[in-house]
């Protein structure tokens, strides 16, 4: 049986956490190889997407899924297959089973067309954290720096 043919067995859940869009939630997840496999509970609570007749949807946008894209079997569905349709990166780390559902890169090139810098907050030495926000219209010198 070719593999895009063959039956998937997934074994028992595990706990998972999902980051997306700045937020992160847990659910359980299904391992098989490197892929990632939830319930659509999860899809929804960790993605914000529901499969329904019209597809795949998250508020008033329906992306068709055809069957030949293997995102769902069994009542799961793939996060690999996810985030192919949705044309953003994913990363796994099964064995910290953490999975991260990136950015498109539409987004990320929108972004750096508005020659805006994304707004991030860090704590100043009393502890006191500051938005890079705060600063607009400002010139900001940001020195980083890392120890390896």
């Amino acid at each position: 049986m070719a593999k895009s043919e063959r039956r998937h067995e997934f074994g028992p859940s595990v706990p998972f956490t999902f980051l997306d869009e700045g937020r992160a939630s847990t659910g359980d997840a299904y391992r098989e190889g490197a892929d990632v496999w939830v319930e659509a509970r999860t899809l929804r609570e960790a993605f914000g997407w529901e499969l329904s007749p019209e597809g795949l949807c998250r508020d008033a946008v329906c992306i068709p899924v055809t069957a030949r894209m293997r995102l769902t079997e069994g009542g799961r569905v793939s996060l690999t297959a996810l985030a192919e349709l949705l044309g953003r990166p994913l990363v796994v780390d099964a064995g910290e089973r953490v999975a991260y559902l990136g950015a498109a890169a539409r987004e990320r090139a929108e972004s750096l067309r508005s020659l805006v810098a994304p707004d991030f907050s860090l704590p100043d030495l009393d502890g006191h954290p500051h938005r890079l926000s705060e600063q607009r219209g400002k010139k900001v010198l940001l020195v980083a720096y890392a120890s390896w």
